[in-house]
């Protein structure tokens, strides 16, 4: 499937967006053509979706932005709430002129997704979470131990600065995410991280997105009203939902849950995307009408 890099100026900032159209050639296509939207986690960027895209067939029309603060989307100082992201892809949406979708979103979006269906359930045909992070509220006294937290996330290891490309990758090569170095994880890492003004190398993700993220992360509830939307809960065997008191709240509030299990860690259409991309490609077709 073909795939073009665009951008959309809003009224705010610029979202930088990847695009599969495999039904670019047909006629009628944007009322024929099932919409899937793709949002990536934190600190990653839209090409981590490029095996499931590449695997979902002529069939789909995918789009996946790099989400304000990441990849080469505008990055500003303020404005990472959970309303700043949905005011974004309402628009973004708008500008697409699409209508009811498939939403698929991981970790940091994954907690995106219920917030952004209870306000416009509307927008969605079906609703993908994978390996969600923190759905309900976090106490306040977990600031304190954020500096920590940002020191052992694999995703926030590979912000940098390092002292040269070569470096940089060297440490990727020890993250979950990249683990087995494929193809895609080299680029996928090569597409997330640039040379700064001083001539060291960091990655596109920036720290006022991650502190602003976190701090919204932990005041806002994913969970706030009953979903009625065909959802999936993706759980990798070694992500961060394991234990059965953190499916709870979505076996509550989610009244039409699918729970599927998959091999991998945190980053499963990365590490293990073979059978990330056939459960997806199954769940999808479940839902097309």
């Amino acid at each position: 499937m073909p795939l073009t890099r665009k951008s959309l100026k809003l009224p705010n900032i610029k979202l930088s967006y990847l695009e599969w159209n495999g039904t670019s050639n047909r006629t009628n296509n944007n009322l024929t053509s099932t919409k899937l939207l793709l949002l990536h986690g934190l600190a990653d960027h839209a090409l981590v979706w490029r095996s499931l895209a590449e695997s979902l067939g002529s069939e789909y029309h995918i789009i996946a932005p790099d989400l304000r603060g990441h990849g080469n989307s505008t990055k500003p100082d303020y404005g990472y709430t959970f309303q700043d992201i949905v005011e974004d892809l309402e628009a973004f949406i708008h500008y697409l002129q699409w209508q009811n979708i498939h939403v698929l979103g991981h970790s940091w979006s994954g907690k995106l997704l219920p917030i952004w269906a209870t306000q416009y359930p509307e927008r969605f045909k079906s609703m993908i979470i994978v390996d969600p992070i923190f759905i309900s509220r976090i106490p306040s006294i977990f600031k304190l131990t954020l500096p920590i937290v940002y020191r052992r996330l694999d995703c926030l290891k590979g912000m940098g600065p390092f002292e040269s490309f070569a470096a940089a990758e060297l440490n990727a090569r020890q993250l979950s995410q990249y683990s087995g170095w494929s193809e895609l994880q080299q680029a996928v890492f090569a597409g997330g991280i640039e040379q700064k003004k001083e001539g060291k190398w960091g990655s596109k993700f920036t720290i006022a997105a991650r502190n602003q993220i976190f701090a919204a992360v932990m005041e806002t509830p994913g969970f706030t009203e009953v979903i009625d939307i065909p959802s999936l809960l993706i759980q990798p065997e070694n992500g961060v939902n394991r234990m059965s008191w953190q499916l709870k709240p979505y076996q509550a509030y989610l009244k039409n849950l699918t729970l599927q299990n998959v091999p991998g860690n945190h980053w499963p259409f990365l590490v293990e995307s073979t059978t990330f991309n056939t459960v997806i490609r199954q769940f999808l077709e479940q839902h097309k009408e």
